[in-house]
């Protein structure tokens, strides 16, 4: 449902926590879709929030950051529900309503051609062009030149500042590679099984205390801070979350696969050398290893992953699709992209956290 707004003054000044928790209210009303029918002025609020969010919020002239926190939060809250979290059966009432569908879709649509606007797409004549394509891609990430995001975190960082690391990057860490499960169902091949390992893997092979988000609730422990998932959601910026919808937006719809593999193959090969540089900032400051063995085990591992992304599944998959390989390439892209929009944000919440 789309309201009319009378004037852009009359919703510029949205208390978007308040529409938020309003939102966050109608997530558990016993069948949200009969009682939006029988009572549509509930959502008025909601939707002129939404309306004018998505009309501001990813127009360059006039942005406003806080409307992009709205967008990302209200479609984060919807995305996290294809997860189980262990709680209260009675949060995910609604996971199948056609509201909430029809939101995802209205922010999605709105975001995703944003984001294509800001990535430019490579043409490739043929195969071996693309292969090439992504082995110098990858070559370039595994051994990159120092960012000054990087240089940051591993020179100046303090103690307070790592603490706000760990906290915002405890959104991701504590339900890690919980996407990729989103793309494992199907027919049995070798590049299923790779990723399968890979997953596996992740997961500590099914052995809690060699999960990886295990190793990354450890370090949190270190700090005496919260090891419950999304604790510190308020905390993250609307570039992480952005981060975090992409890859549900490319997990859960098929179409979207050689997307989701670039994307995914971005990640294992970039995340030795990021992870590098929280491992030499903890060194720096003096922290033990169950402070910094989750950025230890993921250097080594990723590493390995990385060279398994790329042999048996991304140059396959190449192959297997020559007409649509060019969308691994544009896939890993478009992460690399937003990938480095968050990076920067953090670096900013970091640097407001050393400052006090």
């Amino acid at each position: 449902m789309h309201l009319k707004m009378d004037s852009t003054a009359e919703v510029s000044n949205i208390d978007y926590q308040d529409i938020e928790d309003q939102f966050t209210q109608l997530l558990h009303l016993n069948d949200l879709d009969q009682t939006i029918a029988e009572k549509p002025a509930l959502i008025e609020p909601f939707e002129d929030a939404l309306q004018y969010a998505l009309s501001v919020g990813l127009d360059e002239a006039g942005r406003e950051p806080q409307s992009l926190l709205f967008l990302q939060r209200i479609l984060y809250r919807i995305n996290r529900l294809k997860l189980f979290w262990y709680d209260d059966l009675e949060n995910y009432t609604n996971e199948d309503s056609s509201y909430l569908f029809g939101i995802q879709n209205r922010i999605e649509s709105v975001w995703q051609d944003w984001e294509s606007n800001h990535t430019e797409i490579e043409s490739f004549d043929t195969v071996s062009e693309v292969k090439r394509a992504l082995q110098n891609r990858v070559a370039e990430d595994l051994d990159p030149k120092p960012s000054a995001e990087g240089l940051y975190f591993r020179n100046e960082m303090m103690r307070t500042g790592y603490h706000r690391l760990l906290a915002i990057a405890s959104l991701d860490g504590l339900v890690e590679a919980s996407q990729l499960s989103r793309v494992l169902g199907g027919v049995g091949n070798e590049v299923q099984s790779m990723l399968t390992r890979i997953f596996s893997e992740e997961y500590g092979k099914g052995i809690l205390a060699r999960k990886h988000s295990t190793y990354f609730s450890t370090m949190l422990k270190q700090f005496k801070m919260d090891t419950q998932p999304e604790a510190y959601f308020d905390l993250a910026p609307w570039e992480v979350l952005a981060n975090i919808n992409h890859s549900f937006f490319l997990c859960e719809r098929k179409r979207n696969f050689l997307r989701y593999i670039g994307s995914l193959l971005f990640f294992e090969v970039s995340v030795p050398a990021a992870f590098e540089n929280y491992r030499l900032a903890g060194e720096r400051l003096g922290l033990g290893p169950d402070a910094t063995d989750y950025w230890e085990l993921h250097i080594k591992e990723d590493l390995r992953h990385g060279r398994w992304m790329v042999d048996d599944v991304a140059l396959p998959l190449v192959d297997r699709y020559p007409d649509l390989a060019s969308e691994i390439v544009l896939g890993y892209d478009q992460q690399r992209l937003i990938s480095a929009r968050a990076g920067q944000a953090i670096v900013r919440s970091v640097r407001e956290a050393d400052n006090g």
